[in-house]
């Protein structure tokens, strides 16, 4: 590709975090890694990455720590979490903080690299794929997914990838019911305890922009998925 995307990998374990950069660096991608937390904001802020890699153990300052900050700085950016934990609290804690998805080690370089692909077509503009604009408008909203920008009364919010990817969908069914299983397979690619869980966060992210209109809302239709209404 002429333009690699570029990927901000934080992990402290040298031989694994060498493995990891060479292997995306084979499959042309430009990485720049980063082995201690402190370090990583700083990095984030003289560059721009397309796409970061976090493990959350780390020295100095926590993946978890890291995410939020990347979110102030710049919300579009996407991000990957790299954990040994398994518990579900981590995992849980891992989707409200807006990562796109997560990983739990071992596991096989491959794996990482289709999820990598996977974030990054969703997230970055593809020649000839997308149009040029895609705005929805309903209520006082005007909604840009392009963008991932969402308007009310000349402020502006900044959406987060899987934020966009959604409310597109449930504006592409305005007024009629979203089922459940077609937005965790369109989105999250599978339905499972995790993801729908992780889809639920998102849901409540997207009622809180919307309630400064009262007049929109997403409703929940039990056993099936959810509806935004225009009254």
């Amino acid at each position: 590709m002429e333009n690699k995307a570029k990927i901000l990998l934080v992990e402290d374990d040298y031989n694994f975090g060498s493995v990891l950069k060479a292997y995306l660096e084979l499959h042309d991608y430009e990485v720049e890694w980063i082995a201690d937390g402190k370090f990583a904001i700083k990095s984030f802020n003289e560059n721009r990455f397309d796409l970061c890699v976090l493990d959350i153990m780390l020295p100095n300052m926590n993946g978890f720590e890291i995410a939020g900050n990347i979110h102030k700085l710049r919300p579009k950016t996407p991000f990957i979490f790299l954990t040994a934990k398994t518990l579900k609290e981590d995992v849980l804690r891992g989707y409200e903080t807006g990562a796109d998805d997560y990983i739990t080690k071992p596991f096989d370089s491959e794996v990482l690299l289709a999820k990598v692909k996977a974030v990054l077509q969703r997230t970055l503009p593809q020649a000839n794929s997308v149009p040029l604009e895609e705005i929805y408008t309903f209520g006082e909203f005007v909604f840009n997914y392009l963008n991932r920008t969402l308007v009310h009364n000349n402020k502006t919010f900044n959406l987060s990838p899987r934020e966009a990817d959604l409310l597109k969908l449930l504006c592409e069914h305005k007024n009629e019911v979203l089922p459940r299983n077609l937005a965790l397979q369109s989105i999250w690619g599978e339905e499972g305890y995790f993801t729908t869980r992780s889809m639920d966060v998102y849901i409540t992210k997207l009622r809180k922009y919307l309630k400064n209109d009262p007049k929109i809302s997403i409703l929940n239709i039990h056993g099936n998925g959810f509806r935004l209404t225009e009254q």
